[in-house]
């Protein structure tokens, strides 16, 4: 039997279908990725207008982390050793000022208020703020012992700081610049974060694996929840509603309810599952949790309504941060191991939609480009001009 022939009518009308059919074209960023490189000693700009890398600007120490507060066109990097942090102009592409404020820093938040930076610094142990004004020491409280780890609240003047060594979590008064409360704990803290209204804090061990919710006000014990990993990394999601933790023990994932103080589910996440991000949810895509998998050179990317599986990413060696761009367009993966940035489009992790369905659920996810930046890569940060 003879197939009826095509007519020129049904040829037109698929060819005007068919865009519809793909994902939407990616569009670029005005501001740069800075990255920095550790071994390399140098912080890397890549133009994310066009994904290519613009400049190497020199460092006389060796950068650890970077943080970039909205809009401001400018970078910190921190170089631990040596407690100094650098501001790099994003037109100049150039250091504009320095400042040392110890001698072997931790690492360094930005204030919720976006304009200032805390550093923990082990020598001497103290946390100190820099505003960015004046880029000058500012408010400093001191410690007793050196700390491992801080974080501060996202929405009140408090900063939460663990030290292993006296197996307590401090609660210090940003705006006091003073301790208000030394929680003990029975289990040597490895790590800690506020819940985002700030009302409880968050303490992991990876001694014990478990994870202690106490009273912010009263420093009382909440509950303490048994892990099945050794908590070393945290990730909330933009409302704080789902904190999650990776860490030795199991290729997993373990989600907490922080508002209902209870562990929710244990999910796979590849092998040897460390840093992540969570991509917030667009029109055109869920939210998604991306665990990066260091040992297996992957990302494994999770839907987080469903904690099912939505990709699968192969990056370069040794992923070892995630930061997703301020439009939510692309997931930007620093490789350590093999001195690359990777971009993927988030969109091609969460597969095609249309008309607000899933149409596909890609397994293996392309990556969109790859940007040399430098040896050992430790941190990065996003810089905007708008």
């Amino acid at each position: 039997m003879t197939p009826p022939k095509i007519s020129r009518r049904a040829l037109l009308a698929a060819a005007a279908l068919s865009p519809a059919c793909r994902a939407p074209k990616a569009t670029g960023i005005v501001g740069f990725c800075f990255v920095a490189n550790h071994d390399s000693r140098s912080v890397s700009a890549v133009d994310l207008s066009r994904f290519r890398l613009r400049a190497h600007v020199p460092l006389d120490a060796a950068p650890d982390e970077v943080v970039s507060p909205p809009k401001s066109g400018r970078a910190y990097v921190l170089a631990r050793d040596g407690a100094t942090i650098f501001e790099i102009d994003a037109v100049s592409l150039s250091v504009s000022r320095r400042l040392r404020v110890g001698n072997i820093a931790v690492s360094m938040r930005l204030a919720h208020t976006g304009d200032a930076i805390w550093v923990l610094t082990r020598d001497p142990a103290a946390l100190v703020e820099v505003p960015l004004a004046t880029l000058r020491t500012g408010r400093r409280i001191k410690l007793a012992n050196p700390p491992d780890s801080f974080e501060l609240s996202r929405q009140t003047p408090a900063a939460c700081i663990v030290t292993r060594q006296d197996r307590t979590v401090a609660i210090a008064a940003l705006d006091q610049a003073s301790l208000t409360r030394i929680i003990p704990s029975q289990a040597e803290p490895s790590i800690a974060c506020f819940r985002s209204d700030g009302r409880y804090v968050l303490a992991g061990s990876d001694t014990a694996r478990n994870l202690t919710i106490y009273e912010t006000g009263t420093g009382k014990t909440v509950v303490v929840l048994p892990l099945g990993v050794a908590p070393r990394h945290f990730c909330t999601t933009g409302d704080g509603g789902q904190l999650y933790i990776t860490g030795e023990g199991m290729d997993a994932v373990v989600t907490v309810y922080p508002y209902q103080t209870e562990v929710a589910e244990t999910r796979l996440a590849g092998h040897a599952p460390g840093a992540m991000a969570v991509a917030e949810p667009t029109p055109g895509t869920p939210a998604l949790l991306l665990v990066a998998n260091p040992a297996d050179d992957r990302v494994t990317v999770l839907d987080v309504e469903t904690g099912n599986l939505a990709a699968i990413v192969e990056v370069g060696r040794h992923p070892s941060g995630i930061l997703i761009t301020p439009d939510g367009q692309f997931a930007l993966v620093v490789n350590e191991g093999s001195g690359d940035l990777a971009v993927v489009r988030v969109v091609a992790m969460a597969g095609r939609q249309e008309a607000g369905a899933r149409v596909k659920r890609y397994k293996s996810a392309p990556i969109f480009t790859m940007v040399g930046v430098g040896e050992r890569p430790s941190g990065a940060a996003v810089v905007t001009f708008s």
